[in-house]
């Protein structure tokens, strides 16, 4: 077990770079700076009457302003990161859930959550910014007590996020310093990374997956982070050039969009300093994968995470260590098995189950949800709810969601193998496998898909593709042709609920 450590010890324990934070033609911070801004950020807060234990609410677009926010307030008290795209009526739900002290959010244009905010008479923070990449000035509108400002503890609860609630409620998980910190050294240690690399963020910084991957790991390892507004495919390349970056970490949909826009940027491409990609987040199909790496020349480091975890669980190797596509690697700081049939920990490899894990990166549990938390942990270990495989060498193979899972009369059918069936089929450039209702059924098997750029590819030719290379039962009985599929908050393809949203009316007398 490694030494519990907090955010502010593990940003000046690393060699540094030239600079930590940039974004586009903005001036550099550099490391000595944003320790300074989350100084200031504590005072500012102590001066309002905010500390430890205070949940305050962070508000912003991405950028470096919104990452040496979300640093300070961890580091003062317990930040709370949420989307800005909600509505008035999503941010009185969140705000009334985490019982939030306080709101940070853009001085000139808060935008809804000032509404939300008023009503529950919470104090609303304004968030200038300075010339510099993350200098940031807070100016509260209601006077408050002002508090000393008081180090934080391994202990202390650093961030707060919510789950998806695709299923079910939002349920609430309070991440401390410690679980922030291990992961950051598990993902510093699985990509290798020392004050020479710089990160192209392009993932939100409401979610883990940019928080700890891109910003907090790069961090403490003393190297840069380059923060992009958001994603956008037609600036990727530019922002690629401008940041001169080492490397970039996005989801599978990212990618993809990535790879849609790589012809007309071959020089941008040839003249990139990458020395690999990451994905995480949701499963990357392997011809993907494999297209990634031929585009860019650089291996490609598939990564599983989740925010129980603090992100991370599992990592693919960078060479000359073993990379297997398709699976998302051995553990990578948490111990991982699987649970067997009759709940117990499997002891052999190959057996087909519940992906379980246990480290100092995991959430001791959810909060006021003791039934989800009953549901949740087993013996010490965590509960995923992704069913997967563990091979012999460890690697682990995520066949699917459990709750994902189509059960067509019995068959159980995982999307993710037939999405890697699909994305083979000429023409196909995106696909999502998921499940529609059937009256006789129950569920039965259907697909989205976007087609490559003049591709003629038919839903009867995908069909037939199908039909010859998967078990008649996992052919999708409908396949839809999208524009766009329609995604999460993050970038995430959404399986729940998608034929929904499609219109998609459950079958019933067709035969099957």
């Amino acid at each position: 077990m490694q030494i519990a450590l907090t955010i502010p010890q593990i940003l000046s324990s690393a060699a540094e770079a030239d600079w930590a934070l940039a974004a586009p033609e903005r001036d550099p911070l550099s490391h000595g700076g944003l320790r300074a801004q989350i100084n200031a950020i504590a005072e500012s807060l102590a001066r309002f009457g905010i500390g430890r234990g205070a949940r305050v609410a962070i508000v912003l677009s991405n950028g470096p302003a919104m990452a040496s926010a979300f640093l300070g307030v961890a580091t003062a008290a317990s930040a709370a990161p949420l989307n800005p795209a909600y509505r008035a009526e999503e941010f009185d739900f969140y705000l009334s859930d985490l019982n939030a002290a306080a709101v940070i959010a853009d001085a000139a244009n808060p935008g809804p959550v000032a509404e939300a905010a008023r009503a529950r008479n919470i104090p609303l923070i304004g968030l200038s910014e300075g010339e510099g990449a993350g200098l940031i000035d807070l100016v509260a509108t209601t006077p408050a007590r002002s508090i000393e400002v008081v180090a934080p503890r391994p202990d202390d609860e650093a961030l707060v996020l919510h789950t998806s609630g695709t299923t079910s409620r939002p349920k609430i998980v309070p991440l401390s310093h410690a679980n922030l910190c291990a992961s950051a050294r598990n993902i510093r240690a699985a990509l290798q990374l020392t004050q020479v690399d710089r990160c192209l963020n392009v993932m939100p910084l409401f979610h883990i997956h940019g928080l700890m991957a891109a910003t907090l790991a790069s961090l403490s390892a003393g190297a840069s982070v380059f923060c992009a507004p958001g994603f956008d495919a037609l600036r990727f390349y530019a922002w690629l050039s401008e940041s001169q970056a080492t490397w970039y970490t996005a989801v599978p949909t990212m990618h993809q969009a990535i790879l849609g826009r790589a012809p007309r940027n071959a020089e941008r491409i040839a003249a990139a300093g990458l020395r690999m990609i990451r994905s995480s987040s949701t499963s990357l199909a392997p011809p993907i994968l494999v297209e990634l790496e031929e585009t860019f020349g650089v291996p490609v480091i598939e990564s599983y995470g989740m925010t129980e975890a603090a992100h991370q669980m599992a990592s693919n190797a960078l060479p000359p260590g073993v990379r297997k596509p398709g699976t998302v690697g051995p553990a990578a700081g948490p111990d991982i098995a699987i649970l067997d049939e009759e709940g117990r920990v499997a002891a052999a490899p190959y057996v087909a189950g519940e992906v379980v894990i246990r480290g100092d990166n995991v959430t001791a549990g959810y909060e006021n949800n003791p039934a989800a938390n009953k549901d949740g942990f087993i013996d010490g270990w965590f509960r995923t709810g992704d069913q997967g495989i563990l091979d012999a060498d460890g690697y682990l193979t995520i066949t699917g969601r459990l709750k994902e899972i189509i059960n067509r009369a019995g068959e159980k059918i995982s999307p993710r193998e037939v999405d890697e069936v699909l994305l083979g089929c000429p023409g196909v450039a995106q696909v999502v496998t998921f499940a529609v209702q059937h009256a006789k059924l129950g569920e039965d098997v259907a697909a989205a898909v976007v087609l490559d750029e003049g591709s003629a590819a038919t839903e009867r030719g995908i069909r037939d593709y199908a039909a010859e290379r998967l078990a008649p039962f996992k052919v999708p009985r409908k396949v839809v042709v999208l524009d766009e599929i329609p995604r999460g908050p993050t970038g995430k393809l959404q399986r729940i609920g998608l034929a929904e949203t499609l219109g998609l009316e459950p079958a019933g007398d067709t035969k099957s």
